[in-house]
């Protein structure tokens, strides 16, 4: 039976705010109705989704060992077992030769996340070894909403201790003796606001810092030379960062720079030619960062020495410390490099055999080693993990992750096109099929984002092979507000020109259909959170160039959101969609808002997700939206909503799970597609 949306005009200018009731008994028997809508639906889809979840699952390597990180005198690792939802945290013994050859005689368990879960929700935020290898400090969520339980682990006993200290954000760093910790909780507006300082043995904790400013975040870390540790205040802006010796956790931290608005850097310590030193990512030479160092003894910003210059035309995104080398993370023409440089011995770049390709620094091991691991993947090449050595830039494949069953890289097509947009930008699309499904129109998923400075780099998906090998295309709209050409990107696609990422993804439809990739009774749209807003304005703005929509989490009540400074995060985000209070921003915002600019037409099949526990994109803007759309659009395509009543922003917790979720999105097409 099709849901009821009420409007209740008694609720003012927004006549489904009464959906904003969160536990209300009638806000919930409306959401399990849907759900129930849903499955209804769906019904004659159950075998279906039920074969794909075993095809998916069949392609998945359900017992595997990850690579081994080797630490002081262990290697510690995961161990995934079939039909667990988590993977187990072990340790062993370090090898004599050095190898990463786990000893299982020696082998510890570190933590179970399946028992801790209990067949419920469960998310695991910090995991943390101490630097004496005798305790793990870790975090646990078990709702959703991203407050997480402290617990410290003693691991010759085994004894753990559950830290009596609530609102946390999850974050846990050691000190070098091993017994102080530091943690960061949460303000009423979901804001990490407070760093406290506590040492293991005693009832409570310091208060280090407390950031009244709600733009900006605290976090704390340690250094990539372990011998100090971090903190930093950051908004989407500006950023101020603070040191301390690790060795000495009582003392207070030293200010690096002041902040300065629209001054955003980073600091790390590490070794320039045999040197202790800091290294710092500015932006204060020019938008896409350079590198800079300073003496050990005065990082003050008057002191430091340039590295790297300002490149227009390259984006410094991120720099690893290692004795041996320092590695540069850039952006370049719209792609990832990693470039090495040595010490006292000349830089280079890493050679990679994929036109289009994710590439980055997973780890850079310990400061001392002459390796760090890069992660590499593409559309049609499952992720490995490749050993780097700093001095000659020799590689090795350590580990590729497994398909299980027949599969080819090679039998599948990537691609790297470009479309126009409006204004005669040419907007990058990432792409991938099957060789024999080129040259013709096809079903086609088409993903976005576009916010935030966030890079949709290509990644391979165990998944996506059962659309492939049906005969599906699936591109990626690499959409200014997106960080994949760099900061400018970013920010052509924010604030007064979010209209932008609209017309880029529209016109990255146009061109997959011009060209002959798919046709609009084939293509189907995908976007979360903020990929959700871009899906919402984009229906609204040219619903008929799409067959079905599936908006994840979206972020589609923008303007009411962004006039309530007590929801989480709001006050945050004006840095990125602007502040509504202001009577030309308030306009702006509403020429765009999904739900603002619901109106009576024809709109695609949709399918729409939400987690109740949500507490970054509330339940109810999906809920608000659906039921707004149920009114006003004038045909009668599919609209379903399904919200998951145990779960946050990420979706359900475990992977099983997740693949489930998976499976009922691809029913979901292949029904609206008639395949």
């Amino acid at each position: 039976m099709l849901p009821a949306p009420i409007a209740k005009s008694n609720q003012g200018a927004d006549p489904y705010s009464w959906l904003e009731n969160r536990d209300s008994p009638e806000v919930l028997d409306y959401l399990k109705a849907e759900n129930a809508y849903l499955e209804a639906q769906l019904a004659e889809q159950r075998e279906l989704r039920d074969n794909l979840f075993e095809e998916i699952k069949g392609r998945i390597r359900e017992t595997d060992l990850s690579l081994p990180s080797p630490w002081g005198p262990y290697l510690y690792y995961q161990r995934t077992t079939a039909g667990d939802e988590y993977p187990r945290h072990y340790r062993c013994k370090r090898p004599a030769d050095d190898s990463l050859q786990v000893d299982s005689a020696s082998e510890q368990l570190l933590l179970d996340p399946n028992e801790l879960a209990d067949g419920g929700f469960l998310s695991l935020g910090a995991f943390s070894i101490s630097p004496d290898h005798q305790r793990l400090a870790y975090s646990l969520d078990t709702s959703g909403e991203e407050t997480y339980q402290l617990r410290v682990k003693q691991l010759d006993s085994g004894d753990t201790l559950e830290l009596p200290f609530e609102q946390c954000d999850g974050s846990m760093t050691w000190a070098n003796d091993s017994q102080t910790l530091f943690f960061a909780t949460l303000d009423e507006t979901h804001r990490p606001h407070q760093l406290h300082r506590h040492r293991l043995g005693e009832t409570g904790s310091d208060l280090v810092i407390d950031e009244p400013d709600g733009r900006f975040f605290v976090s704390c870390y340690r250094s990539s030379s372990e011998r100090q540790l971090l903190l930093m205040l950051g908004s989407k802006t500006t950023t101020e960062v603070w040191t301390l010796d690790a060795q000495t956790p009582e003392q207070p931290f030293n200010c690096v720079a002041p902040r300065e608005e629209d001054h955003e850097y980073e600091v790390d310590h590490g070794q320039l030619n045999g040197q202790w030193c800091w290294f710092i990512r500015s932006n204060q030479s020019g938008i896409n960062f350079a590198l800079y160092t300073a003496a050990e003894h005065s990082p003050q910003r008057q002191h430091w020495q340039t590295v790297i210059e300002h490149n227009p035309q390259v984006m410094l995104e991120g720099v690893s410390l290692n004795h041996a080398a320092f590695v540069l993370s850039l952006r370049e023409a719209g792609l990832p490099v990693v470039e090495v440089h040595p010490q006292e011995l000349p830089e280079y770049r890493i050679q990679l055999p994929d036109a289009a390709y994710n590439l980055y620094v997973q780890d850079t091991l310990e400061f001392a080693s002459s390796t760090i691991r890069l992660r590499y993947e593409a559309l049609n090449r499952p992720a490995q993990i490749r050993q780097l050595t700093l001095t000659n830039g020799a590689q090795q494949v350590l580990k590729e992750t497994p398909v299980e069953g027949p599969f080819d890289a090679d039998a599948y097509v990537s691609q790297r096109i470009r479309a126009t947009a409006a204004d005669g930008t040419q907007v990058p699309i990432s792409l991938v099929a099957k060789r024999e499904v080129l040259g013709q129109p096809a079903p086609l998923y088409l993903y976005g984002y576009g916010a935030y400075g966030e890079c949709l780099d290509p990644w391979f998906s165990h998944a996506r092979l059962s659309l492939l090998d049906r005969g599906f295309v699936f591109a990626i709209a690499h959409v200014r507000g997106g960080g994949e050409l760099g900061e400018a990107w970013y920010r052509a696609g924010k604030l007064e020109h979010k209209q932008n990422s609209f017309s880029d993804f529209i016109a990255c439809a146009e061109h997959l259909i011009a060209e002959g990739y798919t046709s609009s009774q084939q293509l189907v749209i995908s976007g979360g959170s903020a990929g959700g807003l871009l899906m919402g304005a984009v229906l609204n703005q040219r619903p008929e160039l799409f067959a079905a929509a599936i908006a994840e989490v979206p972020f589609v009540d923008v303007l009411n959101t962004m006039l309530n400074p007590e929801l989480p995060l709001t006050v945050t985000e004006y840095d990125e969609w602007g502040d509504p209070n202001q009577p030309e921003v308030y306009a702006r915002i509403k020429s765009y808002a999904p739900y603002e600019n619901v109106s009576a037409q024809p709109y695609p099949a949709m399918l729409v997700v939400a987690g109740y526990n949500d507490s970054r994109v509330q339940y109810w803007e999906a809920a608000k939206w659906v039921a707004r759309l149920r009114v006003r659009k004038t045909e009668d395509n599919l609209l379903l909503l399904k919200t998951d009543l145990d779960a946050g922003h990420g979706g359900m917790s475990g992977r099983y799970q997740a693949l489930k979720d998976v499976a009922l999105e691809y029913a979901f097409i292949l029904k609206v597609l008639g395949l």
